[in-house]
């Protein structure tokens, strides 16, 4: 039953209660998903950091050991690295990783079914999640932790006023990263176009390479000749948010898929005692280890002042004169978006680039005027994708406070 805390004064029908309360931990299984007819499955892989759609997705056929079911309006929530913050709802059914636990409303008249998936979205759900995982390489949360998590639960009324205001702001996200794909669509064509010499070619003989043909002037070179590359520091930055401990140390973390870096998520440790693990600006940023198999090759351009320095899962990349940083920034992102780096990642326990290997991969090398020609042709197309991430990330934050605001 809800219960209420002694001294806590609760709005009227308002109830506190337990998440195990209101939520059902589905157990549907299907020993033999292909003979059964099921077509999809879906692995944590599948989906991405709050998003609650599920825009990808695994073929049965294609060969798949999960049996966890679910059907459409169910909730899938992965329990493995939680801090990922991956929570969907389905639209379909199908199966998938035992990693996913798959979530529904008990009932209705108690907990608007709609509204259960923005619960597990909201900070304080996710931190419970966190802070209740065991594991070091692969910590999980499990349900009955879950299942103890409290939360302040409105009347129907209520949740339906705070559902319709979610799924308005829902909308708008929607539309900002549609119209995000459809941008970075277009990069990606007019950089590949680029990289091959598409826009270079007139009135220049060509050359055939692995990249198609190019310009008789171009390059085919690997990263180590064109950059000095660097494994970051070795030490356990799990928590430290203390700026007072002495400086702050990027990760994987701090590295948007977009290519830029999120200073929110900083963590602190003690000055670095060597001066190759300090940064300097105009460095990149490759994070070469993740959980997440598209995280692998995310790269970002350092461009602060002050000092910091970076974790052991990633690469710091100073180019050469040779080498315009902001053409390599985009090469290297467009070359993880379309899984360039060939026999250079692999998958263990995490997805991760071999970063021996990583230094001898090619890439081509425009002499260096082509390089700020490509540059500059895109530096107006992405201060637009820009200023779509910004309003975005002003609409999520947006929700955030609805939810925290709220439950």
């Amino acid at each position: 039953m809800p219960k209420i805390k002694n001294g806590e004064n609760l709005k009227p029908g308002w109830r506190r209660v337990k998440f195990g309360d209101v939520v059902r931990l589905s157990k549907e299984r299907c020993a033999d998903p292909l003979a059964e007819g099921v077509e999809r499955y879906v692995g944590l892989e599948h989906l991405e950091s709050d998003d609650l759609q599920i825009r990808r997705w695994g073929n049965v056929a294609d060969g798949v050991t999960f049996t966890n079911v679910f059907h459409p309006g169910q909730v899938l929530f992965g329990k493995r690295r939680a801090y990922q913050r991956k929570v969907a709802v389905a639209d379909f059914s199908g199966v998938c990783s035992g990693d996913i636990y798959v979530l529904e409303t008990k009932d209705a008249d108690l907990l608007i079914p709609e509204l259960l998936p923005f619960i597990c979205q909201t900070d304080a759900f996710f931190e419970h999640a966190v802070a209740t995982s065991a594991g070091s390489l692969s910590p999980r949360t499990n349900w009955i932790s879950l299942a103890v998590f409290e939360l302040l639960l409105p009347p129907i009324a209520e949740q339906q006023r705070v559902l319709d205001l979610l799924l308005a702001i829902e909308d708008e996200l929607d539309a900002l990263e549609i119209s995000l794909q459809v941008g970075k669509e277009t990069e990606k064509v007019v950089l590949a176009h680029s990289i091959r010499g598409a826009l270079h070619s007139k009135n220049r003989s060509v050359k055939e390479s692995r990249f198609g043909l190019v310009p008789e002037d171009w390059h085919i070179v690997s990263i180590s000749d064109i950059a000095d590359v660097a494994y970051g520091i070795s030490e356990s930055v799990a928590s430290n948010k203390d700026p007072s401990i002495g400086w702050p140390i990027l990760t994987g973390a701090n590295i948007t898929l977009a290519g830029s870096l999120d200073f929110s998520k900083t963590v602190y440790i003690a000055e670095p005692k060597k001066e190759g693990f300090i940064l300097r600006k105009g460095d990149l940023l490759l994070n070469w280890r993740s959980g997440s198999e598209e995280h692998v090759g995310k790269t970002a351009i350092f461009d602060k002042d002050e000092s910091y320095t970076y974790a052991s899962f990633i690469l710091r990349i100073r180019p050469y004169e040779r080498m315009d940083r902001r053409f390599l920034w985009r090469l290297l992102n467009h070359m993880r978006e379309f899984r360039l780096f060939g026999s250079s990642t692999s998958q263990q326990v995490n997805f991760k680039m071999n970063a021996a290997m990583f230094r001898d991969v090619e890439l081509v090398c425009p002499p260096l005027d082509v390089q700020v020609d490509i540059v500059n042709l895109l530096s107006s197309h992405w201060d637009v994708l820009a200023s779509l991430a910004k309003r975005k990330e002003k609409v999520r934050a947006l929700k955030q406070l609805t939810l925290e605001g709220v439950l």
